[in-house]
């Protein structure tokens, strides 16, 4: 096991340790609020890095960005409607939705493929009638996955190019940017109640904005911009499917949930079809 790898593992249990904390947060802070604050607190920290950036780097940065933005602010909102463990789950389709945008760029689908996609489908079945479901919830969450999914895409094609820092910094700061001009939007069509309540309401969660600003987020993107440079998709990709069950590790440690029987068997279930996705078939062996 290489050190990339070992650097993508760490990333993908602090992820983990994500969802439960965003949770929390949500009970007072709306997905956009969270996401700006978190962006600000890592640009931050990440500003010296982006004084020598190219222009191609700020290029990227941008699109990787918006990207990564949509992905987080469709997930904070989900997790004001379902719990981290449904959350994590299917967040984890991103996985999975990678090589079915492949097919844009001129990809097929095998059968293992189509197998895998089957199963992934059955599982999310199973864990939507978890208490219900929630529309809203499970349709904002599939949202970050598919963000998530173009973004994983989009770094592998373009990490190489860019200084890891610089790639991480540039993305971050235009992240926090994006973020903020948002919820400034979002308090002005509100009349300014929103906004003038905003301190109260983040001054018991600081602590939590503080990891995920400077951990989760400078930290981490900037060990995956590098990491991704030495790994290949598919590789990153299976790595990435242990984030679900890291969250649900967490979730039942900090926020004492649980997962009933059959949303169990449909989260094991996804689990499954997103590593079977990433798996080759063995090449055959030539005739002697």
């Amino acid at each position: 096991m290489n050190f990339s790898v070992l650097l993508l593992l760490l990333v993908t249990l602090v992820w983990g340790t994500t969802f439960p904390l965003l949770k929390s947060a949500s009970s007072s802070l709306s997905g956009v609020e969270i996401s700006a604050i978190r962006f600000v607190i890592a640009a931050v920290c990440m500003l010296p890095f982006v004084f020598k950036a190219r222009r191609e780097t700020w290029r990227d940065g941008a699109l990787l960005g918006a990207l990564a933005l949509t992905s987080y602010v469709a997930q904070a909102y989900g997790l004001e409607h379902i719990s981290s463990n449904r959350s994590a789950f299917l967040t984890s389709l991103n996985v999975l939705m990678v090589p079915f945008i492949g097919l844009l760029f001129g990809g097929r689908l095998s059968i293992l493929m189509v197998g895998a996609a089957t199963v992934a489908c059955s599982g999310i079945g199973l864990m939507s009638w978890e208490g219900g479901g929630n529309l809203l919830g499970d349709s904002a969450t599939l949202l970050c996955a598919l963000a998530y999914a173009l973004y994983t895409i989009m770094l592998s094609q373009r990490a190489g190019r860019h200084d890891a820092r610089q790639l991480a910094a540039t993305q971050i700061i235009l992240m926090a940017l994006f973020a903020s001009l948002w919820v400034l939007g979002s308090g002005a069509s509100g009349g300014g109640a929103v906004l003038a309540s905003l301190p109260d309401r983040l001054m018991p969660h600081i602590g939590t904005l503080v990891y995920l600003g400077l951990v989760a987020t400078a930290g981490m993107l900037m060990l995956q911009a590098y990491a991704q440079r030495n790994v290949s998709a598919d590789k990153a990709a299976v790595i990435y499917a242990l984030e679900p069950v890291f969250a649900a590790l967490f979730g039942w440690l900090l926020l004492s949930e649980s997962l009933t029987v059959q949303a169990g068997i449909g989260g094991a279930m996804v689990v499954v079809a997103v590593i079977i996705s990433e798996l080759k078939p063995a090449e055959p062996k030539p005739a002697s």
